[in-house]
């Protein structure tokens, strides 16, 4: 799949392809960066023994793609 998005980013103008591109590593950073954010309060949600936290941030988690 990603050879098929690579050989069709060759065919974009130079620099809507960089636009494109620098989108994607910018959404990809803020996932990861939410993703790490809401795994340190689960960790922190299992300290406290607090269930409720625990169940509604695992469902944050799953909501982050």
């Amino acid at each position: 799949m990603e050879n098929n998005i690579l050989n069709e980013m060759d065919q974009v103008d130079p620099n809507l392809r960089d636009e494109m591109l620098a989108e994607l590593f910018l959404d990809q950073m803020m996932n990861n960066f939410q993703k790490s954010k809401i795994l340190e309060k689960i960790d922190q949600s299992l300290k406290n023994k607090d269930k409720e936290a625990f169940f509604r941030l695992t469902e944050d988690l799953k909501s982050v793609s």
